[in-house]
């Protein structure tokens, strides 16, 4: 017989559960009946001075109500992690544990020479440094209010830190951690928009820097200024247009067999759950043009902006991801802990949807390819931070090597570092 406390529980749940459907119900009503979001992104006024709610301006009437969903804003608890862990699906040999908790909103990672791993962070301003203690990780806050510090770099001693409109260089980061100050600015030829401003470093052999510039809308003709990839000297503040045509990368590696550079694309909104298709890309030549915005996934011409221009017209993808993916940051595999099979291949971090009814991404893939660029073949190596339609555990943002041949990843939905390992049975 249940005791009179456990009955109200159970009224308790039943009311709670009924009041839920009946709010989810009238949220359903309500984005049913409001008109479809619409927003003329093509004026200064719209990307100096965004809608909060910028990414839905072309929303369509099959996708409508859609919206990027909220994160745990404390990451995943330790017992959380310890339970997804036992979800993540690998390839025979490989184990996944966690590197490090506590590491809210992670995003790109590098190594400092000291062994330091210094972690960006979306949306909460923080750069983070992560020491080996004992065996134990400390994670320690260093920097703070900065500017969607997403993408960093470490070089010959210095971190580097791009906050959407300004590369920052910090000497001697490694033994300074409790005080770097405020830094230096190297390059700031970066417009300061928001949205889609967020970006990624990689660092080809003469160190130069890779940077990717986000268009600030969904879709439309960008100004001059972005939907570019721009090669840096961080020396000097030398800078030139590497591609033209890139709608949102988060993510690029230099290949180490041939110097080029490859690099992961978000591609367009708000025509379908299943078009078009994310992308990685490949830049053979300078100039280069890969489509934005007038052709998607290198046949499907925009509806509205193709205006005449052929696919034919731009350098096609390496590879098409899927739909609404995310594929963030990647790197080509160089240790020697894995299987033959995976040297020089790509692993990529795919974030997962958020324009999509049935999320997919949240996972990391495999990509073999010619050096140059043909017979790619896609992998699944790692899944299960999605459950069910829409049910984020967590998030994949990024992946680095580390020395013994293992690859960490940055996940910033449960705000953790993983470890993934090889061992032969």
């Amino acid at each position: 017989m249940k005791s009179a406390f456990n009955r109200s529980i159970l009224a308790f749940a039943a009311i709670a559960l009924l009041a839920g459907t009946t709010f989810a119900n009238a949220q359903q009503q309500t984005d049913k009946n409001r008109a479809l979001k619409k927003y003329e992104s093509g004026t200064k006024e719209f990307w100096t001075h965004p809608p909060d709610d910028w990414f839905l301006g072309d929303e369509t009437e099959a996708q409508k109500g859609l919206a990027p969903p909220s994160g745990p804003p404390t990451g995943a608890s330790d017992a959380e992690l310890a339970t997804m862990m036992k979800k993540i699906k690998l390839p025979p040999g490989f184990k996944i544990e966690v590197y490090a908790s506590n590491v809210l909103a992670a995003r790109q990672m590098a190594w400092g020479d000291k062994g330091t791993l210094f972690v960006g962070s979306f949306g909460l301003g923080n750069v983070y440094a992560i020491k080996d203690n004992n065996g134990k990780k400390e994670v320690k806050t260093i920097l703070k209010g900065l500017n969607m510090p997403t993408g960093l770099a470490f070089r010959d001693g210095a971190l580097y830190v791009i906050a959407v409109d300004k590369l920052i260089k910090y000497d001697n980061a490694e033994a300074n951690l409790d005080n770097l100050g405020s830094g230096k600015v190297v390059y700031d030829d970066m417009p300061s928009y928001a949205a889609h401003g967020w970006k990624y470093i990689a660092v080809d052999k003469d160190g130069w820097f890779y940077i990717p510039f986000g268009p600030p809308f969904n879709i439309g003709i960008p100004p001059t200024s972005v939907s570019q990839i721009r090669r840096v000297d961080p020396k000097t503040g030398n800078a030139e247009v590497w591609a033209l045509g890139v709608r949102n990368s988060v993510g690029g590696d230099v290949d180490p067999r041939t110097g080029k550079y490859w690099f992961t694309e978000n591609a367009r909104d708000w025509i379908s759950d299943d078009l078009p298709s994310d992308k990685l890309n490949m830049i053979s030549k300078i100039g280069e043009h890969f489509g934005y915005p007038y052709c998607h996934q290198g046949n499907l011409p925009d509806t509205k902006f193709a205006m005449g221009h052929k696919c034919s017209e731009f350098t096609p993808p390496v590879y098409n991801l899927g739909a609404h993916v995310a594929p963030l940051g990647m790197k080509f595999y160089t240790g020697s802990q894995f299987p033959a099979e995976y040297k020089n291949s790509i692993l990529i971090a795919e974030h997962g949807s958020w324009n999509r009814h049935k999320y997919q991404g949240g996972r990391i893939v495999k990509i073999t390819a010619s050096p140059d660029g043909k017979n790619a073949k896609q992998e699944i190596f790692a899944s299960g931070w999605i459950e069910g339609d829409q049910g984020y555990l967590g998030r994949p943002a990024d992946i680095l090597l580390d020395k013994d041949g293992s690859i960490l990843v940055a996940d910033d939905w449960a705000g953790a570092i993983y470890r993934i390992s090889y061992s032969k049975k």
